[in-house]
């Protein structure tokens, strides 16, 4: 099964998404299941994973909802408030509802917080530990700076299942390969994180990114990992910022051109099936 592990869906004339700037006017437009299925049908790619976008839980039980009615979106990573005593029944009411079944995983927009330690509060990190409980993984969202509380969070909790957004958004666009690298080399060489091959086409130039541009990250990032904890995923609509669905998938096959064709599997399907727990369709 070929697996997009990460996009997104949302209709800004329904609700707010904050993130939607005048810079990124291009995709301030609703995208839908009906949109993404031709891509994915040309692409060769049987199932998704989408991706919350607000700090909502009406947007991730919407989500939810549209898994269920929608056969190739096989899980969803949705939103819960980490800080709430009661997250566990939280996931558990979202868990009762349409699509329930559908939720793989919990996600909060971590380098908006002003705190880059706001992993590290005890809140929050009592959140993520309901989160595993509930058998779900936590996805993080985060760059650089938040990158050093990350490790710590991951190292104190060696039972939960860390996924790792967008190879942790390096710095494509100015080529700075440090302190990332050195950061995200601590942080992977704990097992209990997994890696998503997604989200660079918007870390480099938007106008005139090439697929070798995002070789060097992918290849430091596999050096630490290993191809059994990277997974593919387009970050669509994002991705069309700089590049079409197709660019997208061309890109990281070229980026992993020389893994096995074992090793591609497990990037391009495997691993999201194993750690996210898809169901099949």
């Amino acid at each position: 099964m070929i697996v997009d592990a990460h996009h997104h869906l949302w209709d800004p004339a329904r609700a707010d998404y904050a993130f939607l700037t005048d810079d990124l006017a291009a995709i301030r437009r609703a995208f839908t299941p009906a949109d993404l299925a031709p891509l994915l049908d040309a692409a060769g790619i049987d199932a998704t994973i989408v991706v919350q976008t607000r700090s909502s839980l009406e947007e991730t039980e919407e989500l939810l909802a549209t898994a269920a009615a929608t056969p190739f979106i096989r899980g969803v990573v949705g939103w819960v408030d980490l800080r709430d005593p009661a997250v566990g029944d939280t996931i558990d009411g979202l868990r009762s509802g349409p699509g329930g079944d559908r939720l793989v995983g919990i996600r909060h927009q971590v380098h908006d917080e002003e705190d880059a330690d706001w992993l590290l509060r005890e809140d929050v990190r009592r959140g993520i530990a309901a989160v595993a409980q509930a058998g779900l993984v936590y996805d993080l969202l985060v760059r650089t700076r938040e990158l050093p509380a990350a490790g710590e969070v991951v190292a104190s909790m060696p039972d939960v299942r860390f996924v790792v957004d967008h190879l942790a958004k390096p710095p494509i666009r100015d080529g700075v390969l440090q302190p990332w690298a050195d950061l995200v080399a601590a942080l992977g060489q704990l097992p209990n994180t997994w890696w998503k091959l997604s989200g660079l086409v918007t870390e480099a130039d938007w106008d005139a990114w090439r697929p070798a541009d995002l070789r060097r990250w992918v290849e430091h990032v596999l050096a630490v990992v290993g191809p059994e904890r990277l997974m593919f995923g387009s970050d669509w609509p994002v991705c069309l910022l700089a590049a079409t669905y197709e660019e997208v998938v061309a890109a990281a096959r070229q980026a992993t051109a020389g893994l096995s064709e074992t090793e591609r599997a497990a990037v391009f399907g495997g691993n999201a099936t194993g750690v996210y727990g898809l169901r099949p369709g």
